[in-house]
C-alpha cells in the first residue's frame, strides 16, 4: 500500500506540472497592461515602464488629436463614446496618439491594454475580466491587418458589434492600421461588382471586408506630411533634446535624412532628431 501511495504521489506531481498555472490577479495599480497567453491561459501582465509621450509632442495631426481626445473624455465621464479605427500613412502618429492618451488621462482612471492580433480571440475573456472595474480601459490593437480566414478577424467583429452579450461599458477598442478596411483588397474582387441601372452594388467579398471597419464608430485618417510639417516636427524634437537653434545645416541634414528613408513622417523626424542630437553631443 505504501508503495502504491508513493507512485500515486509521483503521478500527481507529474500531472500538476502539465496543468496551466493558477490565474494571477493583475496588478491593478499599473497604468498599462499586455494580454499574454502562457500554457494555454491568458492573463493581464502589468507594463512596469510604459512608453510615455505627451499629446503636445504630436504635431500636425490636430484634427485627429482633437477628435480622439474628445471621444476619450466622453468615455471617461461615462458618456456614450465610440470604438475608433485610426488608419493611414505609416509613421504619422497613430499609435503614439493612443499611447499619449494614457499619459494624459491616467490620473482620471484611464488604462491601456495592448492585445496582439493573434490574441483577439480572447476579447470576450478580457471583457469579462475588466467588467465591473472602476477604471476605464482602452483595448489597444496596433498595426492590424487580417487575412479572411484568421480567427481574430471574426472575434473582433463579434466584440465590436454582433454578440448577444453586451460589451463591457468600461471598455473601448482603439485600433491602428495602414489599411482602411483592415484586409488586403484584390483587383479580382471588383469583378463581383454589379451595375443595376445607375446603382453600383459591391460584391459579397468586398461587402464582407467593409463590414469589419464599419463596426468602428469613428474613423480617423492620417496622411503623409509635407516638407514644412516634417521640418516643424524636427524642430520640436530637437528642442526636446536641448537643441534650440535649427540651423541651415540641421535643416539640410533633416531633408537628406528623409530623402534617404523615402518618407517624411513624424517617426522619421524623431529618428533624425535623435541622430542629430547624438552627433552634436559627441562633438561636445
Amino acid at each position: 500500500m505504501e508503495s502504491l501511495l508513493k507512485r500515486a504521489e509521483v503521478l500527481l506531481h507529474r500531472l500538476e506540472a502539465l496543468l496551466p498555472p493558477a490565474p494571477v490577479e493583475p496588478d491593478w495599480t499599473a497604468h498599462a497592461f499586455r494580454w499574454r497567453r502562457q500554457q494555454g491561459r491568458g492573463q493581464l501582465q502589468a507594463v512596469r515602464q510604459p512608453h510615455h509621450i505627451g499629446l503636445n509632442d504630436l504635431r500636425d495631426v490636430d484634427a485627429q488629436k482633437e477628435t480622439l481626445e474628445r471621444n476619450t473624455r466622453q468615455f471617461l465621464q461615462g458618456l456614450p463614446a465610440n470604438n475608433v479605427l485610426l488608419t493611414g500613412a505609416r509613421g504619422t502618429g497613430k499609435s503614439s496618439l493612443v499611447k499619449a492618451l494614457m499619459t494624459e488621462f491616467a490620473a482620471e482612471g484611464l488604462r491601456l491594454v495592448e492585445v496582439d492580433k493573434v490574441d483577439l480571440v480572447d476579447l470576450m475573456e478580457i471583457a469579462d475580466l475588466l467588467r465591473g472595474r472602476r477604471e476605464r480601459f482602452i483595448i489597444f490593437c496596433d498595426d492590424l491587418s487580417f487575412d479572411a480566414d484568421e480567427p481574430g478577424y471574426k472575434a473582433l467583429k463579434v466584440a465590436l458589434d454582433g454578440s448577444v452579450v453586451a460589451a463591457a461599458d468600461n471598455m473601448l477598442i482603439y485600433a491602428t492600421s495602414n489599411r482602411r478596411h483592415l484586409m488586403p483588397e484584390f483587383m479580382s474582387e471588383n469583378l463581383e461588382t454589379k451595375y443595376v441601372g445607375d446603382e453600383i452594388r459591391p460584391g459579397e467579398t468586398i461587402e464582407e471586408k467593409i463590414s469589419l471597419s464599419e463596426r468602428f464608430g469613428l474613423w480617423l485618417s492620417f496622411y503623409p506630411f509635407d516638407q514644412e510639417a516634417y521640418l516643424n516636427i524636427v524642430r520640436h524634437w530637437l528642442r526636446s533634446f536641448g537643441i534650440t537653434r535649427f540651423t541651415p545645416q540641421a535643416r539640410r541634414a533633416a531633408l537628406q535624412f528623409a530623402l534617404g528613408r523615402g518618407s517624411r513622417s513624424g517617426r522619421v523626424a524623431w529618428q533624425f532628431a535623435r541622430d542629430w542630437a547624438g552627433q552634436q553631443g559627441l562633438r561636445g
